[in-house]
């Protein structure tokens, strides 16, 4: 495999979790889970009942005309192992499964310096593939996935390291 899922940011949960704010310095919406809402934070959706917090999130470091932010679920409360190594989600056609069927992804490769470099729409059976041979190119870096239909940030993909 080329590529590694990176958690999202720690500081990012931290805050939002203790602060109530977002990366745009907002107000955070906190709300009682419907069932499936993808939370970043776990990579699943999320259950009936649980306590989210949608937010807006900014996946990138640098300034520059590409740099974006969108909406995440997560979590209101810590748990199971947030921040720790991820693997790509995979359907299990449960209630709880990251992506939901029929999901369509905006899957963008990006430069070092954070430029779009190529992008495209995929299913979540095809994530893999396309990203694969996006991290074949020695110009892409890491590639940032976003649920097409709401614009969801739903994660970040980096180039792993050589061993």
């Amino acid at each position: 495999m080329t590529y590694t899922v990176t958690p999202i940011q720690p500081a990012f949960l931290r805050k939002i979790r203790e602060t109530g704010l977002d990366d745009l310095g907002q107000p955070v919406r906190r709300l009682v889970a419907r069932g499936g809402e993808p939370c970043r934070d776990l990579l699943r959706g999320a259950r009936p009942g649980e306590e989210i917090i949608l937010a807006s999130y900014c996946p990138f470091s640098l300034p520059g005309p590409y740099r974006e932010y969108g909406p995440v679920f997560v979590l209101a409360q810590a748990g199971e192992d947030v921040g720790q190594p991820m693997e790509l989600p995979v359907p299990q056609n449960s209630a709880t499964d990251y992506w939901q069927m029929g999901a369509q992804l905006v899957v963008r490769a990006y430069s070092a310096a954070e430029d779009i470099v190529t992008a495209q729409l995929a299913g979540p059976e095809q994530i893999g593939e396309v990203v694969e041979g996006y991290f074949a190119r020695d110009d892409i870096d890491f590639a940032l996935l976003r649920f097409a239909a709401y614009g969801c940030y739903a994660l970040r993909l980096d180039r792993a390291l050589s061993r």
